[in-house]
């Protein structure tokens, strides 16, 4: 059997992207969905959020969760980062991973050549019994398919629609994940942040990370001056 391409392109995990470290307010869909991927029983979800809603954190962090002994041979793919390549090498045995984790649909399956090769994958992961994620930023009927059965198999199982977060989650986003560093985030520090940056998660945790790094090196706490000259606002 030949070595899957995701092992020769070492596709590494963030190891920041844990379930520990996801922020869920309760009755979330976000909050659901730390259930659903933690479910053996659950052998496929489809889920779906806009740029930010932390779709691609959850599939780490389900990867992470199995690497640390839950199930040994997990596979996180981002296939934003194998559209170039071949489809039918790109998703080659990955039947044979106990969890996969396919992530960014959407930049691959409007192509038509894709289409059929993740069409066979799915079927190969239900007869296998594989743990099957798929994460887009649109729903399945929206993906404008060609292969009607390829739509039939995206709806086929739980189907979770993540919300963005409103502000004052994404205060609470900022603060929690500020806790897991050590780091205390006051909500005048947070609510600056939040004013002075793009809403978007990646890019706040980014800024988190940068101030981390400053605090620790110079002994020093978050306030809003310290924060405003270590990312230059």
């Amino acid at each position: 059997m030949n070595k899957p391409l995701q092992l020769s392109l070492e596709v590494k995990l963030d190891d920041q992207a844990t379930f520990d470290n996801f922020y869920a307010p309760r009755g979330t869909p976000q909050h659901l969905a730390t259930f659903v991927l933690q479910d053996d029983g659950q052998k496929y979800a489809y889920l779906v959020g806009a740029d930010g809603s932390g779709l691609s954190h959850l599939l780490q962090a389900a990867c992470q969760k199995t690497a640390l002994g839950h199930n040994a041979g997990a596979v996180y793919m981002p296939l934003t980062e194998m559209q170039d390549y071949p489809p039918e090498q790109v998703l080659e045995n990955l039947e044979s991973a106990s969890l996969l984790c396919l992530d960014d649909l959407q930049s691959v399956v409007h192509k038509q050549e894709w289409q059929e090769p993740l069409f066979n994958l799915f079927n190969r992961c239900m007869d296998a019994g594989t743990k099957l994620v798929i994460a887009a930023h649109a729903m399945p009927d929206d993906l404008d398919l060609d292969l009607d059965d390829l739509l039939s198999r995206l709806k086929s199982g739980v189907l979770l629609q993540m919300l963005v977060y409103k502000d004052a989650d994404q205060r609470r986003l900022l603060q929690h994940r500020a806790n897991r560093r050590g780091l205390y985030l006051s909500d005048e520090v947070a609510l600056f942040l939040l004013n002075r940056l793009p809403r978007n998660s990646h890019q706040l945790m980014e800024a988190l990370e940068k101030l981390d790094g400053a605090s620790m090196q110079e002994q020093r706490r978050l306030t809003t001056p310290f924060v405003k000259s270590v990312l230059q606002l």
